[in-house]
């Protein structure tokens, strides 16, 4: 079987081109061979192996960053932060010191997700739901090749396809969970800035209305005294006094 039925990350469910398939197997065949030197490398070739182009997917998985087994104990995990720590410490390479600070603080950021049980069970269940994922295509492919009469052999029954294969799925899953995370975070701003929004309007409604309000009390004397002085007008016009009337002078002859 072709190695490109399982997809690197970035790729749609059309398939993986053939290019796409060659970059990522020279970046995972480089990767391998630069973790077999891993207890030898030097600080500047461990800052590589954390910096290089790509290498973001791959610092999305803490167990990758640290180089270590997802089954590791937590007490040998801190060990191999504390080993990486020092070689990648800016302090300690002091000639490339921006890329030293950019390497370490992947480390530390690894050492942070792993050091918590519960966001280290996460990162385990999602190597764990990688393994199943692969187990499952392969079971399945292998069924397809028995009803079509073929030969049962695929790819990934080599141990190093097979870990290749667990590697894709696990690093897809990691960039999956992080696009979500980011999704929800773009979303959790919006709903900030929706009810900041919101409490900003309302306040502005209650300053309008206390201000209404005050005009409103501030001008009630006015209003009662002029309708006093309308009302003391209307009736002076009303009742304007008693007048007798003219006497009229009896004409003689």
């Amino acid at each position: 079987m072709a190695s490109s039925m399982f997809k690197p990350i970035g790729t749609n469910s059309g398939g993986v081109s053939a290019e796409g398939d060659n970059k990522f197997d020279a970046f995972y065949k480089d990767l391998k061979e630069t973790e077999k030197r891993d207890a030898v490398l030097t600080p500047k070739q461990q800052i590589d192996r954390l910096l290089r182009p790509g290498a973001s997917y791959a610092n999305l998985n803490p167990f990758e960053v640290l180089h270590v087994d997802p089954r590791t104990p937590i007490e040998e995990i801190k060990k191999k932060f504390r080993r990486m720590s020092i070689l990648v410490h800016p302090d300690k390479n002091q000639d490339d010191s921006e890329r030293a600070q950019k390497a370490f603080d992947e480390v530390t950021k690894a050492w942070r997700c792993l050091e918590n049980e519960s966001t280290r069970q996460k990162c385990l269940d999602i190597v764990e739901e990688a393994e199943a994922i692969v187990a499952k295509r392969i079971e399945d492919r292998k069924k397809q090749l028995k009803r079509e009469g073929k030969d049962t052999q695929v790819n990934e029954d080599d141990p190093e396809n097979l870990k290749r294969a667990v590697y894709v799925q696990t690093m897809k899953l990691f960039a999956d969970m992080e696009r979500k995370r980011r999704q929800q975070e773009v979303r959790d701003q919006e709903e900030r800035k929706r009810k900041r929004d919101l409490e900003i309007e309302e306040e502005e409604q209650r300053k309008a209305e206390r201000e209404w309000q005050k005009n409103f009390e501030e001008s009630r004397v006015d209003r009662v005294n002029s309708w006093k002085d309308f009302q003391k007008g209307k009736s002076a016009k009303k009742f304007k006094g008693f007048k007798p009337p003219k006497h009229k002078a009896e004409a003689r002859d």
